[in-house]
Order: structure tokens, then sequence, then C-alpha cells
């Protein structure tokens, strides 16, 4: 039974962030479809934030209500409501409403803020919840998160999206051979012209996939709390935890100066870090987050696509695999260290530099000419996602050992530390345009 609540537990997960990550990876079928074309990714990165409300209002209530908000009623009205507004979008994402002199696609700008307010309502209640099972449970948890991007990326890759082809202008059915790298870009006599492959399945057929998933996560969290032998383990950890909180209020009437080196050093959770260590922590929390949630994903397609469209498709799908990768790898090689963590988040930040920097200079970015590039920023953007989600699990490892209220806060902070990210990023994209991207055919770069 120890397998299964694995299992669960990852399929819980994984309906975490399903959702958004699955709007974003089909955003290259949706886009040519609708009016606000590729605008759609500046609003729902301001959409997202919006949705911050959910989180806040978790945290509050953790805040000056602690232990009056039960996050299982939560968890359950979420994920329903991720159920329904995935289905409905499969059905309602083409329509369109005209006020004034514009059309917007309302109905895939609300049932998106209804999905963004569910994903981060996640980061607030999924990881508390987690609190009620045992520790070896949390890691698989995070693997599940890791989980929710990777599936509807490998599903996209399987629909086929955002796929191009170069053919000439004059003579359509030549085509150019542009599929690893861009050294060939313009070389065909003529203009060439990007033709997008057709999908191999429609959007609402992914969008109904999406629901699926959503429908597991449900399933997966009722059985959960239901299941008899997760219950039981409900049961045993909760007779655990009151039995040493007993234990620590009885001790100091006992004897009070017993075990001086096990006083709390702050009064964050059950006092193992100071406060110092705590903010350290925190900060370090929030800075991975703004980094792997907005900051380095605003630019992902300027980092990539000047190398060639397979490049920008292996960057996506192997980065989102090597988040679950860090996860599995913590399960055999838990760790606590903060320096670590910190000499982890250099490196990461490290990566980090390298890709933004090749955002920096496209569409004409370092070796985009040589097959070395291509390898060189796939191989940095897996790198960088892989040191990353490993700081954030042995953070989440840090504050799981520290109580319910600590993983409340981690929530809070990684909501925090995405919104910042998104706010600053957000101006500079959409608003300064200081990212240049490039045709994806006819674009030349000196050698």
């Amino acid at each position: 039974m120890t397998l299964v609540t694995h299992v669960l537990a990852c399929l819980f997960g994984i309906g975490s962030w399903v959702a958004i990550n699955g709007m974003w990876v089909e955003l290259p079928l949706i886009v040519p479809e609708i009016p606000e074309g590729w605008y759609l990714p500046s609003y729902l990165t301001v959409i997202i934030q919006l949705a911050n409300v959910g989180p806040l209002f978790i945290t509050l209530m953790h805040r000056f209500k602690p232990g009056a908000l039960d996050e299982r009623p939560v968890i359950y009205g979420i994920v329903v409501m991720g159920v329904l507004a995935t289905f409905l979008l499969a059905f309602l994402w083409k329509y369109t409403l005209t006020m004034g002199d514009t059309t917007h696609s309302v109905a895939l700008l609300v049932l998106s803020f209804l999905l963004s307010v569910v994903d981060c309502t996640s980061s607030v209640t999924f990881l508390p919840f987690m609190m009620r099972l045992q520790p070896k449970y949390l890691t698989t948890y995070f693997v599940g998160e890791g989980l929710s991007g990777l599936v509807p990326a490998i599903v996209a890759l399987i629909q086929g999206v955002g796929v191009v082809h170069c053919k000439n202008a004059t003579n359509p059915h030549a085509n150019a051979n542009v599929s690893m790298g861009n050294s060939s870009w313009g070389s065909a006599e003529g203009e060439l012209q990007a033709h997008y492959q057709p999908a191999n399945f429609s959007a609402q057929t992914f969008f109904l996939f999406l629901s699926a998933m959503m429908v597991v996560c449900l399933v997966a969290f009722v059985l959960l709390n239901h299941c008899p032998a997760v219950a039981r383990e409900h049961k045993r950890e909760l007779y655990i935890s009151r039995g040493l909180a007993e234990k620590k209020e009885q001790k100091p009437m006992l004897s009070p100066l017993d075990d001086p080196v096990m006083e709390p050093r702050s009064s964050f959770g059950k006092g193992t870090y100071s406060k110092p260590e705590i903010v350290f922590i925190f900060v370090v929390l929030a800075w991975v987050n703004a980094l792997t949630n907005a900051v380095l994903p605003s630019v992902q397609s300027y980092s990539c696509l000047p190398y060639g469209n397979q490049a920008y498709h292996l960057a996506a799908t192997l980065a989102a695999v090597a988040n679950p990768m860090a996860c599995f790898i913590a399960m055999f090689i838990p760790n606590r260290s903060l320096v670590l963590m910190a000499a982890l988040t250099v490196i990461g930040t490290g990566f980090g530099g390298y890709i933004m920097a090749m955002a920096t200079l496209s569409p004409c970015p370092l070796l985009v000419h040589d097959v070395s590039g291509i390898a060189l920023i796939v191989l940095t953007w897996v790198l960088f996602v892989l040191t990353l989600s490993y700081v954030k699990v042995i953070i989440g490892i840090i504050l799981r050992d520290e109580g319910h209220s600590a993983l409340v806060w981690c929530g809070a902070v990684v909501q925090l530390g995405s919104m910042l990210g998104a706010m600053t990023m957000f101006p500079l994209v959409s608003v300064y345009r200081l990212f240049e991207s490039g045709d994806p055919c006819n674009t030349k770069c000196p050698k």
C-alpha cells in the first residue's frame, strides 16, 4: 500500500499546475484562431497574477485565524472547478464577444482566470495537505508537480503543436531544410514562407485531456482521504505528531534545564533555524521561483527559436523532464544543507544568465550557425531547471519538517516570487519590447 500511496500522491501533484501548463504549450494552436493573437501570452501573464487573490485569502486566513481553515474542502472546490473549467474550455475557447470596436475571446480569458485561481491556490493548499501524510510522500508529490509540466508538453509534441516548415514563396513544393538550425535560413532562392503543420488532433481534444487529468487528480485526492490504508497512515501520523507535541509541552515542566541544545532558535515552526536562516530560505525560494516560473519562461522562445524549431521543442521538453528528475534524485539523496542550497542557487542562476544573454542577442545569438550552439542552449535549459528544481525540493523538505504553517508560507512565497518575476518581465517583453524575435524562415545572421 506504500506504493499505492506514492502513486496517489504523484497523481495528486500532477493536478497542481497541469491546466495552466497545458494552456501555455497549446498557445501555438490557439493563437491563430483568436482576435488577441500573440498578445494572449501577455494577457495570460496578467490573468495569472490577478488569480493570486486565492493564495492571498488562504494565507491571511492561516495568519489571522490559525487552524480555522481546513484545506480539504478548499481542495475539493478548486479541483472540481478545474474539471469544469477545462471541460467548458474545450467547447467555448473560440467564442468571442464584440465590445465597442474590439473583439475579445471572453470565454477563453474568463476560463483561463478560473484555471489560474485553481492552480495558484493549489500552491497554498496541496502542500499543507501533504503534511497529513508521512514525510517520504512529499518528494513524490513534487515529482507529480514536475510531471504537471511534462505530461502536457509530451501530449503537445504528439499533437504536433507549432511544427513549422519553410517553403519557397515562388515554389511552395520546394522545402528548405531548417530542421535543426537556421544556418540555411534564406538560403533558397526567393523568399521563404513559414507554413505550420496541421495538428494531429484538435485543441478541443487537448482541453478534454486536461479535464481528464483534473478528474484523475480529484480521484487521487478522494482516495488519499478515504482509502483505508492511507487513512490509517493519517491517524498514525497525527497520533505521533500529537504525542510529540504533548511531550514538548510537558518537558519544560519536568525539567526546564534539560537539553538546552534543543531550545528553539526562532519562533518559526519548530525553531530549528534562526531568523536570518529563515529569511535566507524564503528569499532563495522567491528568487528561484521568480526565475523558473516567470523570468526565464517569458524569454524561452527568444533564447531557443533562433537555433531552430527543433531546438525550441527539445529545450522545452527536456527541461520539463528535468523537473521531475530533480525530484527523483531528491528521493534517494535528500539534503537539508543550506550551503548546498546556496551553491546550487548560484550555479542555476548562472545557467539562467546565459539563457537571458542569448535571449537578449536574439535573433542572432552566439553559435547560431553551429550545432554546438543548439546543444549548448538545450543543455543549459536542462541544467537550469534541474539545479533550481532540486533547490525547491530541498526547501520543501526543510519547511515540511517545520510544520503545517511553514508549508502554507512556502506556497505563499512561491506565488509571491512568481508574481514579482512576472511583473518585472511583462513590461520588458510586452511594453518596451527589449527582446526581438526573428522570422523562422528568412532571418539572416552574420557567420
